[in-house]
């Protein structure tokens, strides 16, 4: 059985920082590309961070860039963000997942919707900011 479990989300201030993290187990996590996505309420699943199977390429949407710093590590079948300098705007579920598409560059992958490119889904962690 295929399951993504994340953890370490929260309640947090503007400004603080959260590690969430994605354990997974039921298929080879070390060759999947694996991605975050979050949803915000009223608004659709958008593509955050996603990092290719070897960890050594990434991409992030521009309104993380240089606050949230997505790694795995495939010994532990794991798969974190690290999120800096968060905002209230940041506020949203936030759903590991593992894509469907093997060696789609991440710039072309990110324009298609996220429903359609993923694989396996967890259950999602809510990160909250607020003041």
């Amino acid at each position: 059985e295929v399951q993504l479990v994340e953890s370490g989300g929260g309640l947090v201030q503007p400004g603080e920082s959260l590690r969430l993290s994605c354990a997974a187990s039921g298929f080879l996590f070390s060759n999947y590309d694996m991605t975050w996505v979050r949803r915000a309420p009223g608004k659709g699943h958008e593509w955050v961070s996603v990092i290719n199977s070897g960890g050594g390429d990434t991409y992030y949407r521009d309104s993380v860039k240089g606050r949230f710093t997505i790694s795995r590590d495939n010994a532990k079948n794991t798969l974190y963000l690290q999120m800096n300098s968060l905002k209230p705007e940041d506020t949203a579920n936030y759903y590991c997942a593992a894509v469907s598409y093997k060696g789609l560059a991440f710039r072309l992958l990110v324009l298609k919707a996220v429903e359609t490119a993923v694989e396996y889904w967890g259950q999602g962690t809510q990160v909250t900011v607020s003041s």
